[in-house]
């Protein structure tokens, strides 16, 4: 099955993001996924239903589906029917003033009708086509309600105009006026909704780069030529001078540089690249020029990666937002009984048939089930592009949720409080029979295999050739690693525990051979320099602090007391920290922080996992949350943004709610016109999305 990705415009509200997914669903395409943020839809195309005719579908909707060879925007769609609507509009506004003779002729009622049949045949062109769709799709949305209206005001003044029923009974401006409000709603609510965006489209932004590659002609000259940065595949070769963003994900053959990586990482301070560093894809050339290598696809950059997990995150629904979807899914209908209700106890009370319609257009156009649909989507888009901006990755939106429950910080050592750097500061040789340069190739061709950081650290300080070539070898998570050579020797390398019956010694990694030990390595730790500076920010907090390690218990300590931790719990067993952090969690609600192969068992089970960009593959898809900038200096950054944009959610909530529940009843009683309830209905949204574009510029600590 094919997956197609769409570009869907003209999505202003979480009804429509359901229409959308329901008519494709209905013609039986699978794995439908919405964006209403990012305006994207995916789905695998599972029948023989051409492509075309779902786009035609989905335009019967009243959005519009965006591809290459279309330049169209939603914005000049909107712009084209102010456009339209508001001159009419405008002249059936001055109807009022018909007393000056200069403009009587304004307050006949064929003249009004019109002028007021080319707005209104505008508003049914979206507004009508949308509305009917949706009833179609048995979902309807806000479209409904304001054809209803607008189509109310309409009849009522045709049929005043018809039977020449007097003045009394035109009311074609208000008609126009509730077509065109809404339209100008939607263009300031498309350019707000665009701003939640700001931080994704930058990345995309940065996805879409020229390269000048090199290739060899037959006398094994270079050329350089440009190209495309999407038609790089691994194992090209690329030239980036100085000023130039990195077309894709590359290691550095020759030359060097400054790079700035702020793009992924967040980090503002430039870094040094050497021959062999590996470059981000996106990132910029400060100073230097470089001959690099493709490593990945522009598809699977770290790039690509990064936005597309931000994408899915906004796709997510927060437990906060399941009331107010349940809420919107009736909402329509709702609506529609009680502006029917408020036609009959209005015409009861008053025993004015226009009064009473008035009242009940009123309630049609100024109820906003859009609010209630948009409030999380917009706070989530702004949350999670800003925290990508800063090099911090929510892999789903339900993250964001959880901060602010958050009372116990669980720190794994080795990679995360400390930098995964190591020295050698001791050895000793206990087997006289083995030399010291074997000892060192034993230990160098046993540790290049483990995933370890002490155990890379070891491999880097003593490589040597030539390496033992093993014919069997495994890698004990925790513990240690085994292999065997091609004389039937086994030797093993790790942690005491891996040793428990062999030594009762307390050093960083052991060496045997055939059972016998054969020597030991101390290791020395290189403390991350943020590490003291966010271990005291969340003890400010009143937030627990816990070292969480299968390391030795006084070298734990050793740390934990110049950081400031709480409570150490060392010489744990994957198996164990998986059991410390249900226990921990079982307290109260516990965030693990963890790199390592033995941590993601602890990562997947705590309230919220934290991994480094740099940490172990099975590490990163289990986390909850990433640091791409290789360290812990925005850990505390991506807690405030947490708790920041649920708070924001929240308020969005409440105006939606408060809104409608204010707003509807003050239509009811006649205190607003049709009109300004039209008004009033379309910059609601506009204030919500004002108020979550607020998290742009919100000052974190």
């Amino acid at each position: 099955m094919e997956t197609i990705n769409w570009k869907v415009e003209g999505m202003s509200c979480s009804a429509c993001a359901q229409t959308v997914e329901g008519f494709l669903r209905k013609k039986g395409m699978r794995e439908v996924s919405v964006s209403l943020t990012a305006g994207e839809v995916s789905f695998q195309h599972a029948n023989p239903i051409p492509e075309t005719e779902l786009k035609k579908g989905i335009s019967n909707l009243g959005y519009f589906v965006a591809d290459g060879s279309v330049q169209k925007k939603p914005i000049d769609k909107f712009l084209v029917y102010l456009a339209v609507c508001i001159p009419f509009t405008l002249l059936l506004m001055l109807h009022m003033f018909s007393h000056w003779q200069p403009l009587r002729w304004l307050g006949d009622a064929w003249v009004q009708l019109v002028l007021c049949v080319p707005v209104y045949l505008t508003g049914m062109y979206f507004f009508g086509r949308s509305a009917i769709a949706s009833l179609l799709m048995r979902k309807p949305n806000m479209n409904v309600l304001i054809a209803l209206g607008a189509t109310a005001a309409f009849v009522y003044s045709l049929a005043g105009t018809i039977l020449q029923l007097g003045e009394a009974y035109l009311f074609y401006e208000t008609s126009a006026a509730i077509i065109t409000l809404v339209f100008l709603g939607n263009y300031v609510e498309e350019r707000s909704l665009r701003s939640t965006q700001r931080a994704l489209r930058q990345l995309l932004k940065s996805q879409d780069l020229k390269a000048n590659m090199i290739a060899f002609d037959n006398e094994h000259r270079e050329i350089i030529f440009p190209v495309d940065g999407r038609q790089l595949r691994s194992g090209d070769l690329i030239l980036i001078k100085t000023g130039e963003q990195v077309p894709a994900d590359a290691k550095i053959l020759w030359g060097t540089a400054q790079v700035d990586e702020a793009i992924i990482t967040g980090e503002s301070l430039p870094l040094g690249k050497k021959p062999k560093d590996l470059l981000i894809g996106g990132s910029l050339i400060l100073d230097g020029t470089v001959k690099a290598q493709v490593t990945h696809a522009a598809k699977d950059s770290v790039l690509s990666n990064v936005v597309n997990l931000v994408k899915r995150a906004q796709q997510d629904k927060p437990k906060i937002q399941l009331l107010a979807d349940r809420i919107s899914a009736v909402f329509v209908p709702v609506v529609i009984g009680i502006a029917v209700l408020c036609l009959v106890v209005n015409y009861i009370l008053l025993h004015n048939l226009t009064a009473s319609l008035m009242r009940s257009i009123a309630v049609l156009v100024i109820a906003c089930p859009c609010a209630m649909g948009l409030a999380t989507p917009a706070a989530i888009a702004v949350g999670l592009g800003r925290a990508a901006r800063n090099g911090i990755l929510f892999r789903h939106a339900d993250s964001l949720e959880l901060f602010k429950d958050i009372r116990q910080i669980v720190f794994d050592k080795t990679g995360t409080l400390t930098t995964g750097s190591f020295s050698i500061s001791r050895f000793e040789i206990q087997d006289k029979t083995i030399s010291e340069s074997d000892f060192k190739r034993i230990l160098f061709s046993l540790e290049k295999y483990s995933s370890h950081p002490i155990a890379k650290s070891v491999a880097k300080a003593w490589k040597a050739q030539p390496e033992i070539r093993w014919t069997k070898l495994e890698e004990i998570k925790g513990l240690g690693i085994r292999a065997s050579d091609a004389h039937g020797n086994e030797y093993k390398a790790g942690s005491g525990k891996f040793f428990q019956e062999e030594t009762a010694s307390d050093h960083s990694v052991y060496i045997s051979k055939n059972g016998n030990l054969i020597g030991w390595v101390d290791i020395q730790d290189e403390l991350r320099p943020e590490a003291a500076e966010v271990v005291r920010y969340f003890k400010a907090r009143d937030m627990r602090t816990i070292l969480l390690s299968g390391d030795r218990l006084q070298k734990c300590k050793d740390i934990a007391e110049i950081l400031g931790i709480d409570e150490v719990i060392a010489e744990q067993s994957p198996l164990q920290k998986l059991e410390q952090i249900e226990r921990l969690s079982a307290i109260a609600p516990t965030a693990m922080v963890g790199d390592g192969i033995n941590d993601a068992p602890a990562l997947a089970k705590a309230s919220l996992g934290i991994s480094m960009s740099d940490a172990s593959q099975i590490a990163l898809q289990t986390a909850d949350v990433v640091l791409m900038n290789s360290g812990l200096k925005k850990l505390p950054m991506s807690l405030q943004l947490g708790k920041l944009t649920f708070s924001t959610i929240r308020q969005n909530l409440f105006w939606a709610f408060v809104y409608n529940i204010i707003a509807i009843p003050v239509a009811a009683i006649g205190l607003l016109t049709p009109a300004i309830g039209a008004l009033a209905m379309a910059l609601s949204d506009v204030v919500l999305l004002i108020n979550s574009s607020r998290l742009f510029v919100k000052k974190l600590q």
